[in-house]
């Protein structure tokens, strides 16, 4: 994941709809069936879905009364902390 990827997604959520990236993810996680894709181009597709559910994530936070600012960094401290585990 990454903040700056997750942030920018954040405030395209902000600007627009979260049905959008909803929407996105859907047709991501669709394309992951096809067959002939490459390892790597998985890869790629399972770290644009991971950034859109960590936006999603970090807008329930902002929606809630968290600061975006601190939303952000309680939502990587979280990723991180699990990655430790």
């Amino acid at each position: 994941m990454k903040l700056p990827v997750i942030k920018h997604l954040t405030q395209f959520i902000e600007d627009n709809d979260q049905d959008y990236i909803i929407e996105t993810i859907e047709v991501l996680e669709a394309m992951t069936e096809i067959p002939s894709l490459k390892d790597e181009e998985l890869d790629v597709i399972g770290e644009l879905i991971s950034n859109m559910y960590g936006a999603i994530e970090v807008h329930k936070m902002v929606k809630n009364g968290t600061d975006k600012k601190e939303a952000l960094n309680t939502f990587m401290k979280r990723v991180l902390g699990s990655i430790d585990k």
